[in-house]
């Protein structure tokens, strides 16, 4: 290899090692962080252990802090239990993109790119009795559980 290709590849590659904490690959390692037990355990006791790269940190406070009146629901924790989930949520929460802005009442299915990732999805598929609604993940991302929601593995139920 000749040296001004040998330095044009070098350089290619440093640009590589710069740009790539910023592609939307990170993103989807975020979403496979290991769960917390004391989330796993109190959140995924009513829905999906939601993947905290799901939302910005900002979301994740809201939600922390308004517990009693969790989506309809009173989701009350300990304090101490609280500030553990929400130290947690905060430091795996959505980077790049999926932090810019939080979504409506902080509700991952109304995203912006929750609702882009969608868009093909026909509004009666919500409805089915399969699906139920948008919030259900693993009715067609068998590995949400596992913060898998690769488009090449969805399988739409009927």
């Amino acid at each position: 290899m000749n040296p001004s290709t040998a330095r044009l590849r070098r350089l290619a590659l440093i640009g590589l090692a710069l740009v790539a904490p910023l592609c939307p690959a990170d993103e989807g390692r975020r979403l496979k962080v290991p769960l917390l037990p004391a989330y796993q355990q109190e959140c995924a006791a009513c829905h999906i252990a939601y993947p905290p790269g799901l939302l910005p940190a900002a979301s994740w406070q809201r939600i922390s802090q308004n517990l009693g009146k969790h989506y309809g629901s009173d989701a009350s924790l300990d304090p101490a239990t609280v500030a553990q989930l929400s130290q947690w949520l905060s430091a795996n929460a959505a980077t790049g993109k999926r932090s810019r802005e939080a979504p409506p009442e902080d509700r991952i299915t109304r995203s912006a790119w929750f609702v882009r990732e969608h868009d093909e999805v026909p509004a009666a598929a919500w409805k089915r009795a399969s699906i139920k609604r948008a919030a259900h993940c693993a009715a067609c991302h068998g590995d949400a559980e596992q913060g898998d929601f690769n488009e090449h593995r969805i399988r739409i139920p009927k």
